[in-house]
C-alpha cells in the first residue's frame, strides 16, 4: 500500500520498490514506474499501484481417483506481474489517493484465476490414476501436470501474470483411507519387528548358550588344573616329607653321636672328679685320724697331769677350788627384788622360830 501524506488540498504518494506506480491526470499518463514519488491533486488524478515482487499462493483443494477416492492436494505457486501496464488494464489496481488503499481486490482475482487453473489440472490427471499411483507417484506428475498447465493458459499472459515455480507440498486420502492403506505397511512393520525381535532373542540364546559353555569348558579346565595341582602338591608334600624325615635322621643321628660323646665326656668327668674326691676324702680322713689321734693324745696328756696335780693337792683346798669354780659360772646377780608374798613369808618363818 503507498504512502499517502496530506498537504493543505495536496497529496504526497511515496511508492516502495517492488510497487509499479501507474499516474494519470485528467486522463493523461504522467508518472509509469516503481518506486515513483510525487504531489498530485486527488480531484483530477488517477492512480494504480501494481505490485512487481514474486508473492506465494497457497492453495488446497480436492480431488477424487479413478478408483473414486478422495485425496486432498496441497500446494504453492510462485508468480509475479511481469507486465504492470497490461495487469492494470485487465484487473483494478486503483488506490483512493486519500488512504493508499486498494479499491478492489485485484490479488484475491489473481489468486482464484491460479487456483482454478491449477486445480483443474490436477483434477485432470488426477481422474485419471488410481489412488494408490497417486500416493506413489501423484506429487511429481501432478506437479509437472500443474506447471505445464499455468505456462500453457492464454489468460496468464493476457493479464500480465508470470508462473515462477509450482511446488506440491502434499497428496494426501481421507483419513479412514489413509488408515487402511497404513494397516498393511504398520503389519509388515509390525511382522518386520516382531521377526528383528525373535532373531535377536534367538542370537542372545545362542550366545548364553555359548556362554554357559564357555563358562562350563573353564570350569572343566579349572577342575583339570586343580587336580593337577593336587597331585603336585601331594607329591610336593610327600618330597618334603622324605625330607624332611631323612634331616631329621641325620639330626637324631647327629644329636645321638653327640650325646654318647657329652655321656662319654661327663663320665670321664665324673670318674676323675669321684677320683679326687676319694682321694680328698681319704687324705681328709686321714688328716682328722691324725688330729684325733693327736688331739687325744693331748687330752690324755693333759687329763694325767690335771689328775696329778689334783692328787698332790688336800682334800680342803680341792672344796675351795671347787667353790671358787662354782662361783665363776653361777650367773651375775645385779639386783634383788623382794615382793610382799615373799617378805610375808620370811616374817612368818621369823615368827615361828621364835616361838620355838
Amino acid at each position: 500500500m503507498a504512502d499517502i501524506t496530506r498537504r493543505l488540498g495536496w497529496r504526497h504518494l511515496r511508492g516502495a520498490p517492488t510497487a509499479h506506480i501507474r499516474y494519470h491526470r485528467s486522463g493523461k499518463p504522467v508518472h509509469d514506474g516503481p518506486g515513483l514519488s510525487f504531489w498530485f491533486r486527488p480531484l483530477t488524478a488517477a492512480i494504480s499501484e501494481i505490485p512487481v515482487d514474486d508473492r506465494e499462493l497457497a492453495m488446497t483443494f480436492h480431488a477424487r481417483t479413478s478408483d473414486f477416492q478422495d485425496v486432498s492436494v496441497q500446494a504453492t505457486v510462485t508468480y509475479r506481474i511481469g507486465d504492470p501496464a497490461v495487469a492494470a488494464a485487465r484487473l483494478d489496481f486503483s488506490i483512493d489517493p486519500d488512504t493508499g488503499g486498494w479499491r478492489g481486490a485485484p490479488l484475491e482475482q489473481l489468486g482464484t484465476l491460479l487456483t482454478e487453473t491449477a486445480q483443474q489440472h490436477a483434477l485432470d490427471v488426477l481422474a485419471r490414476t488410481p489412488l494408490s499411483s497417486a500416493l506413489v507417484d501423484g506429487v511429481a506428475a501432478v506437479r509437472e501436470r500443474i506447471a505445464a498447465g499455468l505456462g500453457a493458459e492464454p489468460r496468464l499472459p493476457a493479464t500480465g501474470i508470470e508462473v515462477v515455480a509450482v511446488r506440491v507440498m502434499a497428496l494426501r486420502p481421507e483419513p479412514e483411507v489413509e488408515r487402511a492403506l497404513r494397516t498393511p505397511a504398520r503389519e509388515q512393520i509390525q511382522q518386520e519387528a516382531d521377526r528383528a525381535t525373535y532373531e535377536r532373542r534367538a542370537v542372545a540364546v545362542e550366545r548364553e548358550r555359548t556362554i554357559a559353555e564357555n563358562e562350563l569348558a573353564s570350569q572343566i579346565e579349572l577342575a583339570r588344573r586343580e587336580e593337577q595341582l593336587v597331585d603336585q602338591r601331594g607329591t610336593n608334600a610327600r618330597r618334603e616329607a622324605e625330607e624332611h624325615a631323612a634331616a631329621d635322621a641325620v639330626r637324631a643321628g647327629a644329636e645321638a653321636a653327640r650325646a654318647v660323646r657329652l655321656a662319654e665326656a661327663e663320665a670321664a668327668r665324673t670318674v676323675k672328679l669321684a677320683e679326687a674326691e676319694a682321694t680328698r676324702a681319704v687324705r681328709l680322713a686321714r688328716a682328722e685320724a691324725e688330729g684325733a689321734r693327736e688331739v687325744g693324745e693331748a687330752r690324755a696328756q693333759a687329763q694325767a697331769a690335771w689328775l696329778r696335780v689334783h692328787a698332790e693337792v688336800d682334800v680342803a683346798t680341792l672344796h675351795a677350788l671347787t667353790g671358787t669354780r662354782l662361783a665363776e659360772n653361777l650367773p651375775r646377780i645385779d639386783s634383788v627384788t623382794v615382793s610382799p608374798d615373799v617378805l610375808t613369808g620370811l616374817l612368818a618363818r621369823l615368827g615361828s622360830q621364835d616361838r620355838e
